[in-house]
């Protein structure tokens, strides 16, 4: 059985990775960070049992940590970490005042990068000691073209690309291997009212955005079946919206 933690998982795509992994039998670690009863319902549609709440703030340094400590200890191994938690806030550098928008930049930093790359760490040297493991980090189409109303967003996908694909390196001797999924546009609940856009839709080829369950479905195969040579590769989910 795989032991993974999928962190952001209350709700989204990350409810929809837990959903997917359970039903190939993994035993899920389901993160969340403050809606305990989001992420309640989502372990009520896990196949299996065993699967486990782990609620943590993670732009907190000190609490990924204790984290980790948790997770392992209930679950003895972490065999997958899916790196899913992350916020969208925009801050436009020409509107925002000074104060607000460094605010934003330093949250988004915090949750989309520095909490993942803490977490990383802990995961890849455990991994590595217990002869292998995969990290998945979601990333964004955004970490290529760029957000202008959200810059910190792309920034922090971006760097959460070159840190994993450092991983990939660092650690594939050890039998770790590292993936990004880089997704568009999603219908999840947070952005309903922007998926129906005409102008959204019309920069879809496909004539429509992602759905969750089709991030899920690549996240697994890497997870459980992505060759090793695969390890550092970004695979883009976004409807062909941005080639790159």
């Amino acid at each position: 059985m795989h032991h993974v933690i999928v962190t952001g998982a209350s709700g989204g795509i990350g409810r929809a990775i837990a959903v997917s992994l359970a039903e190939r039998g993994a035993r899920v670690a389901v993160h969340y960070n403050h809606d305990r009863a989001a992420a309640e319902e989502t372990r009520r549609m896990l196949a299996g049992t065993g699967h486990e709440l782990f609620g943590t703030d993670l732009s907190e340094g000190a609490a990924i940590e204790a984290f980790w400590r948790l997770v392992t200890a209930a679950f003895g191994r972490v065999d997958a970490l899916v790196n899913n938690a992350g916020v969208y806030d925009a801050h436009s550098p020409v509107t925002a005042e000074y104060a607000a928008w460094s605010e934003v930049v330093e949250r988004t930093l915090a949750i989309n990068f520095l909490g993942p790359a803490r977490l990383s760490f802990f995961a890849a040297r455990a991994m590595g000691r217990q002869g292998g493991g995969r990290i998945v980090n979601i990333s964004s189409r955004a970490a290529f073209r760029g957000e202008p109303t959200a810059p910190a967003y792309a920034a922090s996908k971006a760097a959460m690309n070159a840190f994993g694909q450092s991983f990939a390196k660092v650690f594939a001797p050890a039998g770790v291997l590292v993936f990004a999924v880089a997704p568009g546009w999603v219908t999840t609940d947070r952005v309903a009212a922007h998926v129906q856009d005409p102008a959204v839709l019309a920069d879809q080829p496909l004539g429509r955005v992602a759905a969750p369950e089709e991030v899920a479905k690549v996240v697994t195969f890497c997870v459980l079946e992505a060759p090793a040579s695969m390890t550092g590769a970004v695979l883009d989910v976004n409807g062909a919206s941005y080639l790159r």
